[in-house]
């Protein structure tokens, strides 16, 4: 047995090495590599941190909502699609009414989709990779179908501004919908009783049915979640970007489901974390930017994205092994 002295160490260095810590370790080591490496083209300036920001927040609430969707122990592979759809259904509704109807016409949007996810899941009992990869499929087709693949512009100053091109001096709007949106996902996952429910469900099924919880309402409800935060992030494109395109949130899947495994969320359900999920997504963002800046090509961007993802996959799975 070891002395007492080398049992505190040794507890001190499993509580620093613990699973939900390393995205916070990866994050600074990260920002210091590109610090040193970057230093002439100003890579760590309040400019180029805005600009990761501002490129990333689409990102981020997905990556939020999805780790509501995991933690019950479901995934949803529809969630980039949802995005264009939402994003096309503001903007051609901003041509015929207020904003704040074409804003929740285009909610509305992810809420329908989480419900069909979820009953279709549920009811058929197939497994939620599945469905939601066939959902992916025909929220596509539609979202190509209904502008026959044109953009469609926004010029609503007050829509752009609230939903991604406004900013309070060097701050931007995009920074404060990203704490917003993340003390919510907090409070909602960590303070409320739906979101024990769901870590419960997540973690064993079978014993949260015996304690008397709902499973296949807490399991909707999350994914509803996790398609809600896809059309908001469709309608922050929208407002960024001044406009909507079929194929907004696309190339997106692959960073959001690396953001949250790295962020410390199990893929397999149970273990979640809002904050891991967020600095996960500025971690994707800040290589991206980092990669931009060094003169890599997407292609070679894409392949670091993948190298992430299996690296945060094959430690999630190590740590449900435990």
């Amino acid at each position: 047995m070891l002395p007492p002295e080398k049992l505190n160490k040794h507890a001190i260095a499993n509580a620093f090495l613990r699973r939900e810590y390393f995205v916070y370790y990866v994050f600074i080591l990260t920002l210091l590599f590109f610090t040193v490496t970057l230093h002439d083209v100003s890579f760590f300036s309040v400019t180029n941190f805005m600009n990761v920001i501002r490129q990333t927040t689409p990102v981020t609430i997905m990556a939020i909502g999805l780790t509501f969707a995991l933690a019950g122990g479901h995934i949803d592979l529809s969630i980039g699609a949802v995005v264009a759809l939402a994003a096309l259904v503001a903007a051609l509704l901003l041509q015929m009414v207020p904003v704040p109807v074409a804003v929740i016409g285009a909610l509305m949007v992810g809420v329908a989709v989480g419900l069909i996810n979820g009953l279709l899941i549920e009811w058929l009992k197939v497994s939620s990779l599945l469905i939601t990869l066939g959902t992916m499929g025909v929220i596509t087709g539609v979202a190509r179908q209904l502008t026959n693949l044109e953009s469609v512009p926004i010029i609503e100053p007050s829509f752009n501004f609230v939903f991604g091109s406004g900013s309070f001096g060097p701050v931007s709007v995009l920074l404060l919908w990203t704490l917003g949106i993340a003390a919510l996902g907090y409070l909602l996952l960590r303070k409320c009783r739906f979101g024990r429910h769901l870590l419960a469900v997540g973690g064993n099924e079978k014993g949260a049915r015996a304690m008397g919880i709902s499973t296949i309402k807490v399991r909707i409800m999350a994914l509803v979640l996790a398609s809600s935060a896809a059309a908001l992030a469709g309608l922050l494109y929208a407002g960024r970007l001044h406009g909507a395109r079929y194929t907004l949130g696309e190339a997106d899947l692959l960073t959001v489901i690396a953001a949250v495994a790295i962020g410390g969320t199990s893929l397999f359900g149970g273990r979640a974390s809002i904050l891991g999920a967020v600095i996960g997504s500025w971690l994707m963002g800040l290589i991206n930017n980092g990669l931009i800046l060094s003169g890599f090509s997407t292609n070679e961007q894409m392949i670091a994205r993948g190298v992430i993802l299996v690296v945060a996959v094959a430690i999630g799975v190590k740590e449900q092994q435990k």
